[in-house]
């Protein structure tokens, strides 16, 4: 027999190589072999719930790293929430109907308007159906439990039905109304657009201002007045209508070089700027109130132009008069509504103008601003133009700009529940606090919701119409609709003709012969998730509405946070949810958006392929979610470090309590070493902390607990130290059971902690614990604290001690500095204490030259004002460093005047510690000696 082989080193086949791209996709089938999340549900079945409701990605296209975030940011709540003492189901879902797949259709050279209507349908949901199955196994391929089998699909019969009830409530309490006003119009999209669609832009425009001769001033005012006007739409000048003023502003009449003008008052000097003015003469004053009806000359037209009044009109810039389309402006619109302006659609779908628009029929809108331009230079109506660049909407898919186009849409007005949208907002939980506050004041500004869309991919809005074009919508229609589309899918809309869509019998005033015709239109995609709290919390038994929490990122919040809440509330008066997190954006390593036309984007299988998922999580649960997230593979790469240094902690657990039974072995907490007790106070401090981090999602704490405890508190403490025990002492020594007992339970309960965060890891970890009667890690209870007697005077005491310590080591390194010594175990540390030092290491009553990892340790009787000067001085505390006197025990390293002082000669290389320890165990060894 060796010497090593006396010793207890740690055993243990964990490998210290993760080989986590290979490991992984087995551990994730093994787990749908073993229907590990049936599992876990069933386990739970009679425990309070906690219901997270997955906001539906859409189907189109691989995941990308945005999308990791959040499944993983989700499968990490709702691991946790399952291992302490929640029934958490976790149903996925996918948003399925809406332009992107259009597009895609019309990329594979799929012509919609040339297709029969249910072929292109099928293909439609063909091609959903194949992206759905693909981003499935993406987020199977992260580590993501969840009842993956029966996903929600808004393509779903019973889904469509679910949403059809939602609308037929809305229309049933009058919030659901058909108007022609306008709205974010589409045209490379050729389909009406909520705001939650809309995304902004910097574009170049013209900023013109132009004068309208006056027509009719009543007696008021000159005659020969021009009233000048600001724009930055000059494609909207076809189209204009009237003028607005402020009724309580007050406006001048200047005459420059023989013209007479009006303007608002406080801008003369801006306007004066921009045009050139030189000394222009105020000439009167006149309220705005007093301007209206007055008309004015079309710029290029042989029209009036009708001066109104209107409060929206501000004094921020241009001139304090108002261009006015009624077809093309909101506020123009809402506001012309008292004068009967007409709103004359002169843009057709494509954004054409139409016959309506004299002389720019069939031009685009957006190539005409040369041809305004010199019809108003013709006419001398362009006083001034210039180009400048500022953000404009855009169709936040196609990334084209949008427009606002007066059609027949169908609206949701939220004015009657508006305040209760609100009162809503402010009961639930936002977890990132300025999230209420960016929801409600979108709910305080927001328009009428247009619910719909002129496409064929989606759920077609069930209403009718009579034989005088009256819109029907009832409850016993809207009813008799959702259960069609239950049985057979939202396609017979399209199979059947109207009557055969309405109730058997079914008659109407507005159709006496009854005769009927159907919506053509399909709902927004927002209302399709919007109802996902009826579709799916109120259509699945075993899950409840409203749910405890929903997370998305932060665009969620004019998207499925915004329509969800409305939906909602107009039905029931409640939130759908309790309780709201979102996310920021991920961007590259340098802070720059993802592009594929940059080539900076990652996706989330070459990471898994190349680092494994684990690592993906890992950096999940690094990072400060609440706003934007850098990732490059650099800095992934950093994070497979901070693993490394997490793996290679279990296996020195592992490793250093294969040998260990906690049945038979284990000690208890009273009997402890009062190193060990600490150690154990510090992992149950640990262990509240996660827990409280993991309650309020903060997954970056938990991370950073997990991360300085392995660091500081395990690896450069505890484990530091532990080899001189649990390598050293008897196989079954009181020293090396109380540490084992610890690691055990530091082990056992670690990986619990780990299995939200790293399940693969934890799970392959978990197979070694073999003494654990869970089959898995994720079947286990997360660790509870425990209320440990006396553990803050305990903790105290130990910090005072790890203080202390840091300057021992100060003193060690100072001596190695100086050659004094080489390792540590060379070292004899004397100590001159105060009295607070003195009674500090009375009360350690350890082994503290084994805490310290040196030979010797001494407290010296003298006071400090007598320590040689060598010492190190730490206020009134001073340490020496000496060489140990002694030999090297060639077990235990340490340098001891025991050595080769046994009456044994074969244990002559051995301190008289280690040669007990061998006489004891070995007595073999007494009478063969060691082996070379």
């Amino acid at each position: 027999m060796k010497i090593k082989d006396t010793l207890n080193l740690g055993k243990t086949a964990f490998p210290m190589r993760a080989g986590l791209p290979n490991k992984e996709p087995n551990w994730q089938k093994d787990w749908a072999d073993s229907s590990l999340y049936e599992q876990r549900q069933a386990l739970n079945e009679s425990k309070p719930s906690f219901m997270l409701h997955d906001g539906p990605p859409y189907a189109n296209g691989n995941i990308h790293i945005g999308h990791s975030l959040n499944k993983i940011s989700k499968d990490i709540i709702v691991r946790y929430k399952s291992m302490a003492g929640f029934r958490a189901p976790y149903v996925p879902g996918w948003d399925t109907h809406g332009l992107p797949i259009e597009q895609q259709l019309a990329k594979a050279g799929m012509k919609r308007k040339e297709m029969d209507l249910l072929d292109y349908l099928e293909e439609c949901r063909k091609y959903a159906m194949k992206q759905v199955e693909m981003q499935r196994t993406d987020f199977k391929s992260l580590g993501v439990l969840a009842d993956w089998d029966r996903p929600y699909l808004t393509l779903l019969p019973e889904y469509e039905a679910a949403q059809i009830r939602v609308f037929g409530k809305m229309a049933e309490k009058g919030y659901i109304y058909k108007g022609a006003k306008p709205i974010y119009w589409s045209p490379s999209s050729e389909s009406s657009l909520a705001e939650a669609e809309i995304e902004y832009q910097d574009v170049k425009s013209p900023s013109l201002y132009v004068a309208f001769k006056a027509n009719d001033v009543q007696g008021k005012i000159p005659a020969d007045t021009e009233f000048i006007i600001w724009t930055t739409t000059a494609w909207t000048f076809p189209s204009n209508r009237g003028i607005f003023v402020h009724p309580d502003y007050d406006y001048i009449v200047v005459e420059v070089e023989n013209r007479k003008f009006l303007i608002a008052k406080d801008l003369l000097e801006t306007v004066s700027e921009k045009i050139g003015w030189e000394n222009p003469q105020v000439l009167q004053t006149i309220k705005g109130s007093e301007l209206e009806y007055m008309t004015a000359k079309h710029p290029f037209y042989d029209r009036d132009s009708l001066v109104m009044n209107a409060d929206y009109v501000s004094l921020d810039s241009g001139t304090g008069l108002v261009h006015t389309s009624p077809n093309h402006g909101e506020d123009d619109y809402q506001y012309s509504r008292k004068y009967k302006l007409p709103v004359i659609e002169d843009i057709d779908s494509q954004g054409y103008f139409t016959a309506e628009a004299e002389g720019f029929e069939g031009k685009f809108y957006d190539d005409v601003e040369e041809l305004v331009l010199e019809k108003m230079r013709a006419t001398d109506r362009l006083l001034h133009v210039e180009h400048f660049i500022h953000s404009y909407p855009h169709d936040w898919r196609t990334k084209k700009p949008v427009i606002f186009r007066a059609t027949p849409q169908w609206f949701a007005s939220i004015d009657d529940f508006r305040q209760n949208i609100l009162d809503e907002v402010e009961k639930v939980d936002w977890v990132i606090p300025w999230g209420k506050t960016r929801l409600f004041n979108m709910v305080r500004d927001r328009g009428d919701w247009v619910i719909s869309r002129q496409r064929a991919w989606g759920v077609p809005l069930p209403i009718f119409y009579g034989e005088n074009g009256e819109p029907i919508i009832t409850p016993e229609t809207t009813e008799h609709v959702a259960q069609l589309f239950a049985k057979h899918g939202s396609k017979v809309w399209f199979e059947r003709e109207a009557k055969d869509l309405l109730p058997e019998g079914f008659t109407h005033p507005a159709s006496p012969n009854g005769e009927f015709t159907k919506e053509k239109d399909i709902m927004d995609v927002w209302f399709d998730s919007g109802s996902s709290w009826n579709g799916v919390l109120n259509e699945r038994d075993y899950l409840s509405y409203p749910a405890d929490l929903y997370l998305e990122g932060s665009d969620q919040y004019r998207g499925w946070f915004n329509s969800s809440i409305t939906t909602s509330v107009a039905v029931n008066g409640i939130a759908p949810y309790k309780a709201v997190l979102s996310q920021g954006f991920v961007l590259d390593g340098k802070g720059r958006k993802m592009s594929k036309s940059i080539g900076n984007t990652i996706l989330p299988k070459d990471v898994t392929k190349k680092l494994g998922a684990d690592i993906l999580r890992l950096w999940v649960a690094s990072i400060d979610t609440e706003s934007d997230v850098r990732v490059s593979m650099d800095i992934l790469s950093q994070v497979s470090e901070v693993y490394r240094k997490i793996r290679n902690t279990l296996r020195f657990l592992i490793a250093n309590t294969s040998d260990f039974n906690p049945n038979i072995d284990a000690i208890d907490f009273a009997e402890l070493r009062a190193v060990d007790k600490y150690m154990l106070t510090k992992f149950n401090e640990l262990v509240k902390q996660i827990r409280a981090a993991y309650d309020s999602y903060s997954f970056m704490s938990v991370y950073k607990a997990i991360i300085n405890f392995i660091t500081n508190d395990l690896s450069a403490f505890y484990l530091d130290f532990a080899k001189d025990v649990v390598y050293i002492e008897s196989a079954n020594s009181k020293a090396r059971r109380s540490m084992q007992t610890v690691m055990y339970v530091i082990l056992k309960d670690l990986v619990k902690l780990l299995v939200p965060i790293l399940p693969h890891t934890a799970e392959e970890t978990w197979t070694y614990l073999e003494h654990e009667p869970e089959e898995y890690a994720y079947l286990a209870e997360m660790p509870e604290a425990a209320e440990l007697l006396g553990a803050e005077e305990l903790l105290n005491s130990w910090k005072a001690f790890l203080d202390f310590r840091d300057k021992v080591l100060k003193a060690l390194e100072n001596a190695r500095e100086a050659k004094l010594i080489g390792k540590s175990l060379e070292a004899t540390v004397t100590v001159y204490p105060n009295e607070v030092v003195r009674t500090l290491l009375t009360a350690i009553d350890e082994n503290v030259a084994q805490l310290l990892i040196v030979s010797n340790f001494v407290v010296a009787d003298a006071p400090v004002n007598i320590a040689p000067e060598t010492a190190m001085i730490f206020d009134d505390v001073a340490i020496l460093v000496e060489h140990a006197a002694g030999e090297v025990c060639d077990r235990c390293r340490r340098t001891d005047v025991t050595v080769g002082q046994h009456s044994n000669e074969h244990l002559h290389a051995l301190c008289e510690h280690c040669a007990q320890i061998i006489t004891d165990e070995f007595p073999e060894i007494l009478e063969q000696g060691f082996e070379d």
